[in-house]
């Protein structure tokens, strides 16, 4: 864990037309801060994100671009050629004691937006990943996950400035979560977390996340072997046509009990 802080206190000036007073109350707002990940000695993303499971969120991210390439992550720490504190623990490094390939690193900051941008790229990740495998998910199970993962949402419920993710078990259970303000950065701290547990590939079991289902939420839950994405909102088209190439399950305005199938 960081020891950075995932939230801070600031002062708000609320208004309203029914109630137009300049009083002051406090309020409580989620941090934001640039992370930078290396890969064996190599810088490959800066992401915005929240501090907290930095180390899960480098690993995943590693893990769902590609560039472990099948090779086990022998460490992870802070900042691998200085101090973490000069840093401020905003640089992870990731070691496969040199055997992932050389990566292609990314040359902007990680965005809501970041990621693939067309139907070239799906064929790319096609003659990479694998189909995913494994009987289909129950939808009806897959229908109540938002709600439990609702509940379990501790820094929206004090911010609301954050995306979360949980991954679902197929009786139901949502087991293990992770927020953040980017909702790409959650999943890949999900998937930091189960390949530093020996639990990838995902197989049988979904991924619920906040807000809509993205080309690059697609692509991540494909990468890590789940069976099945649920959003709280709408899919976009690339992302539909990505899970048909996958075989992902994929739904979305999941909420109340209730889901739409686009996959």
């Amino acid at each position: 864990m960081s020891p950075r802080k995932r939230s801070e206190q600031r002062l708000v000036r609320p208004w309203s037309a029914d109630d137009p007073t300049r009083g002051r109350r406090p309020v409580t707002l989620a941090t934001e801060e640039p992370m930078a990940i290396e890969l064996d000695g190599h810088r490959v993303a800066t992401t915005m994100r929240t501090p907290g499971n930095d180390f899960e969120l480098a690993v995943g991210f590693c893990h769902n671009e590609g560039l472990l390439a099948g090779h086990a992550v022998l460490e992870v720490k802070y900042c691998a050629n200085g101090s973490a504190a000069a840093t401020a623990f905003n640089i992870v490094s990731v070691s496969t004691g040199g055997k992932a390939p050389e990566p292609a690193p990314r040359l902007a900051t990680t965005t809501s937006s970041c990621g693939f941008c067309g139907t070239d790229e799906i064929d790319e990740l096609a003659s990479k990943l694998p189909p995913v495998v494994g009987e289909q998910i129950d939808w009806g199970v897959l229908a109540d996950a938002p709600d439990k993962l609702r509940s379990m949402q501790d820094l929206f419920g004090i911010t609301g400035a954050v995306h979360a993710a949980g991954v679902v078990d197929p009786d139901g259970g949502v087991q293990l979560t992770r927020e953040d303000v980017g909702r790409h950065n959650a999943v890949d701290k999900l998937a930091g977390r189960m390949l530093l547990d020996g639990d990838l590939p995902a197989t049988g079991r979904a991924v619920v996340v906040s807000g809509r289902a993205s080309f690059e939420l697609v692509h991540k839950a494909w990468a890590a072997g789940f069976r099945a994405l649920v959003a709280v909102s709408a899919p976009t088209a690339l992302a539909v046509a990505t899970a048909e190439r996958a075989g992902l399950q994929l739904a979305g305005f999941a909420r109340d009990g209730s889901l739409e199938i686009y996959v």
